[in-house]
């Protein structure tokens, strides 16, 4: 494995800076997710670092060596996309022998059996070997798909929302296991989506960009409790973050124009009343949907509790955020 750096890498697309000056270091190691919408550069940064796009400008440097101007072969990395991309015809194990046939690799065939073997029981599809891709469910076809990645023992793993056309139901578990598998091979994992509950629950490093440009990098706890704007504070948490004018909570910073509030960063008992428009009962939780001088405000109480929809309870802040009027933290 490998860490790899991105030192002022910008790349436009004819009159679209699809990235714009984006500095950032894959410790050896890790896996950092990027996040954001749609748009934001994700997708291209992946593709940057596996050389099939050329950056206009800056360097990228993967194991301490810069590989700019060398070839996606070159640079040892392997990419595992959204669509399985799996050859119907061949078996599983055929599938996942092809990357080591290639003539550059010259990989021998007992090594092959080997990290079949190897790679197969770590994904848990050992007993699918022998049937052909199409016989496969859904998630065990992103397993294969994943596992043609990890038979080549790549610098760096580069993923590009490989669990966002499954069902919920295997995401969740896929998520688990993806962890599991980075974890058990010490692997460095960059991994792109715009699903917060997965950079929450697998990454040791998020990077969230906003139009080409990355304008936060840190653990998911130094995201979600100290944001740099509303921008990033909207991209981690749900519920997400309530952003109230401030005059609704006076107190705040002078400059402060916006109050923010996680669900948790709401007091229920005292302060001021708010009305119950929706209650979901979620099981080990309770999420309340509240109104408060016009406002939609989201919170959580304790499921063994009562509320109905028109219900008054009274709330304050504790601990909230402030933000200017151009967003960015106080």
């Amino acid at each position: 494995m490998a860490e790899v750096v991105l030192k002022g890498v910008s790349k436009s697309f004819g009159t679209t800076q699809a990235v714009r000056d984006v500095s950032m270091t894959v410790p050896d190691g890790a896996f950092v997710v990027l996040l954001g919408p749609t748009g934001a550069g994700k997708t291209t940064t992946l593709r940057l670092i596996a050389g099939l796009e050329a950056p206009d400008a800056g360097t990228v440097t993967i194991g301490g060596a810069p590989v700019n101007g060398t070839s996606p072969a070159e640079r040892n990395v392997a990419m595992v996309f959204q669509q399985y991309s799996l050859y119907p015809h061949l078996t599983v194990r055929e599938n996942l022998e092809f990357p080591l046939k290639s003539p550059m690799l010259k990989t021998p065939q007992s090594e092959i059996d080997e990290k079949i073997t190897e790679v197969a029981r770590v994904l848990r599809i050992d007993h699918k070997l022998d049937n052909k891709s199409t016989q496969l469910s859904g998630g065990e076809m992103q397993r294969v798909s994943i596992g043609r990645a990890l038979v080549r023992e790549p610098s760096i793993f580069l993923m590009d929302e490989p669990l966002s056309s499954l069902d919920a139901k295997l995401r969740s578990e896929l998520r688990i296991e993806l962890k599991r598998i980075q974890a058990h091979l010490g692997a460095t994992l960059l991994y792109v989506t715009h699903d917060q509950i997965e950079a929450m629950t697998m990454a040791t490093h998020v990077g969230v960009l906003d139009e080409g440009r990355l304008v936060q990098f840190g653990s998911p706890r130094e995201i979600y409790e100290n944001p740099v704007s509303t921008y990033v504070a909207s991209r981690l948490g749900l519920p997400r973050i309530n952003l109230l004018p401030v005059s609704m909570f006076p107190g705040g910073p002078k400059s402060a124009t916006t109050i923010g509030l996680r669900p948790e960063q709401i007091e229920q008992g005292s302060g001021k009343d708010a009305k119950v428009i929706r209650v979901e009962h979620l099981g080990d939780q309770m999420r309340l949907h509240l109104e408060l001088e016009g406002q939609a405000i989201t919170t959580l109480a304790d499921p063994h509790q009562d509320y109905e929809a028109g219900d008054t309870l009274k709330i304050q802040p504790r601990d909230p955020l402030y933000f200017d009027a151009n967003g960015q933290r106080i």
